[in-house]
Formats: C-alpha cells, sequence, structure tokens
C-alpha cells in the first residue's frame, strides 16, 4: 500500500490531489501539535528546565508505619539478651484449638536461638506441627518423643538438630503419639514420664531454654507437660471464646501444682493474633490485662500473612521474613522473656 487514494468514480485529478494535499497538510499539523503537546525537556538542551526533589512526607499512615518497623528493628539489633542462670522449660498450653500455641513455640524457640540461648523444642502434639515448621524428620517410624514417654528410650536418642540456627534442636512427634495417653493409662507413674526424661537429660546437656508444645486438650500428654515444666506459657487470641476455656485451664494448673509439681506458675501470658481494626480485639486485651496485669507481655502479637506462610516452606517467620511485623513482634516477646528471668 502506497498511502495513495484510489480514483472512485465521478472523482476527476484535480479532486484527487485535493484531497492527498489536504491530507498532508493535516498529517503535518497534527505532527506539529503532538510534539507541542507532548515536548520532552531535557537539561542539557533546554536552560529553563528546573530540578526537582522528591520530597518524603512523613505524615500518611503508611510512612508513619515504616518508620515505626524501622526503629523496632534497630532496637532489635542493638540489644544482647541475657541468658538464664538454670533452665527456664516453660508449657505451652490452651486447651482450645487455634490460638497459636505451636506457632508461639516455633517463633519463640528460633528467636530465643537467634539471640545465642540453646533451646529445645518438645513436640507433644500428636499432629507434629511444630516439628514440621522446624524442618526435622517426624514421619512414621521416626525416633520420637513417643518412645522416649512409653519405651522409655533416652531423649538424646531421639533430638535432632534444627537448620533453622545453631542453638535450636527438637525432640519430634510422629503419628505414633495418638495413641499414646491410652498406653499411658496402666502404666506406673504415668504423669511423670516425661518429667524423669527430661530431668536426666538436662543433668547432661545443657540448654537455656526448653519449650513443650502440648496438644488441644487436658490429658495425660498436657499433664506430662505440666509435671516437666516450671512456668506456664498460655497464648490467648484476642477473640471471645478464647476466654471461655481460661479459667478451666487455670483451675488445672492450680490441681496440678498442689499434688503433682509445685514449683509450677502461670508466669506468661502473649496476646495473640491481634486485630487492631477491631473493637473486640482491644476489648480483650483490656480485659485479659486487668485479670492478669503481671504475666501479660507487652508485646502483642498480630495477625500476619507472613506468619502463617511461614510453615509451608518449613521455617519459622524469624527466618522467613525477618522484617516483617511478625517476626519483629515474636522478637519483641523473646526479649520480654529473656528480660524477666525466672519468675519469684
Amino acid at each position: 500500500m502506497t498511502g495513495r487514494v484510489l480514483p472512485r468514480p465521478g472523482h476527476s485529478q484535480k479532486d484527487i490531489f485535493r484531497i492527498e494535499r489536504g491530507r498532508s497538510t493535516d498529517t503535518v499539523n497534527f505532527t506539529e501539535n503532538r510534539a507541542t503537546r507532548f515536548h520532552v525537556k531535557h537539561p542539557e538542551q533546554d536552560s529553563q528546565v528546573e530540578a526537582t526533589t522528591t520530597v518524603f512526607d512523613g505524615s500518611t499512615p503508611l510512612a508513619h508505619e515504616i518508620a515505626e518497623l524501622t526503629r523496632r528493628r534497630q532496637a532489635i539489633a542493638s540489644q544482647t539478651l541475657p541468658l538464664p542462670a538454670r533452665t527456664r522449660i516453660f508449657t505451652i498450653s490452651n486447651q482450645k484449638g487455634g490460638v497459636g500455641k505451636t506457632t508461639t513455640v516455633v517463633n519463640l524457640s528460633a528467636a530465643l536461638a537467634k539471640s545465642g540461648a540453646r533451646v529445645l523444642v518438645i513436640d507433644l502434639d500428636p499432629q507434629g506441627n511444630a516439628s514440621t515448621a522446624l524442618s526435622v524428620e517426624h514421619r512414621e517410624g521416626t525416633p520420637s518423643v513417643y518412645d522416649v514417654i512409653v519405651n522409655d528410650r533416652n531423649m538424646d536418642e531421639v533430638i535432632q538438630k534444627s537448620p533453622e540456627f545453631d542453638g535450636l534442636f527438637c525432640v519430634p512427634a510422629t503419628i505414633d503419639l495418638a495413641g499414646a495417653e491410652i498406653e499411658l493409662v496402666s502404666m506406673v507413674a504415668r504423669e511423670q514420664r516425661l518429667s524423669r526424661a527430661l530431668g536426666e537429660f538436662l543433668d547432661e546437656y545443657d540448654f537455656d531454654y526448653v519449650l513443650i508444645d502440648c496438644p488441644p486438650s487436658l490429658g495425660l500428654l498436657t499433664i506430662n507437660a505440666f509435671v516437666a515444666a516450671t512456668e506456664v506459657l498460655i497464648p490467648i487470641q484476642c477473640e471471645y471464646y478464647a476466654l471461655e476455656g481460661l479459667s478451666q485451664l487455670l483451675k488445672n494448673i492450680k490441681l496440678i501444682e498442689k499434688h503433682l509439681n509445685p514449683k509450677l506458675q502461670v508466669s506468661t501470658i502473649l496476646l495473640t493474633m491481634y486485630d487492631s481494626r477491631t473493637n473486640l480485639a482491644h476489648q480483650v486485651a483490656e480485659d485479659v490485662r486487668a485479670h492478669f496485669p503481671k504475666e501479660v507481655l507487652d508485646t502483642i502479637i498480630p495477625r500476619s500473612v507472613r506468619i502463617s506462610e511461614a510453615p509451608s516452606y518449613g521455617q519459622s517467620v524469624i527466618t522467613y521474613d525477618t522484617n516483617s511485623s511478625g517476626s519483629l513482634s515474636y522478637l519483641e516477646a523473646a526479649a520480654e522473656i529473656a528480660r524477666r528471668g525466672v519468675p519469684r
């Protein structure tokens, strides 16, 4: 195609020339107008171009959030956490499911290990989610906490090192643990089996923290965890239902303290899955703080996509996304726990 106008019936040669001339003129005018409208100024060619500087507006909500995250990162990076004089053994428990028990165990243990502490995680939940998140083997047949409790194996025979941090270790849980409660019923000293095995292990190996992940129930596995521990950490989801079973949990802890483990006490309560956009979350947090002013940590764990994503990659949020709000919150919670030391 040359772009020339084809002759049509009734058009003379002069008409065709007039049309082509008009088209050419229109094209020139359009080109000139476009050049005027979309003229790009080049500093080296146009002396009238002035340099512009982008001004950061710190008054916006996004800018404020970025500045706050930066401040928190710098504060965490500059601190050195104290190590306890003796091993602190925590049982993380709440008979309500879905409140963040396993997530808290995994991320607190990783945060403490990152600070230089030697940490042991005991996965006492048959689901084995803590073992998955710490990337340790826990397929059926793997030596596990089941063998320690039921078959009297030494704990050092089943312990595995987590690739998360050098000082982080895990006693995994396998599906065999699902039937352990039935097998424990007929055993002698069924409530003290984990306590005895852990005590023998800690006599030979030095650890700063032991975190025991419990199933969402108050059965024999959870009782074993309570008897083995000296402190209880209760994660509480910032929703109404999370408060309903708290009183029953505290009654059971008191009974165990009275009859089986006089050293046991509720030392720490951690508010989890906090959604600052809802009034309910604020109300629940205020109510819990009013009833447990000494036990509740100042740090609150927010709802975070990164926290939910991390286990699918076999990681804690501490290594999955160190700079996320969820990671910073768990690092701050670990720092609070470390500074509180062993409760009196």
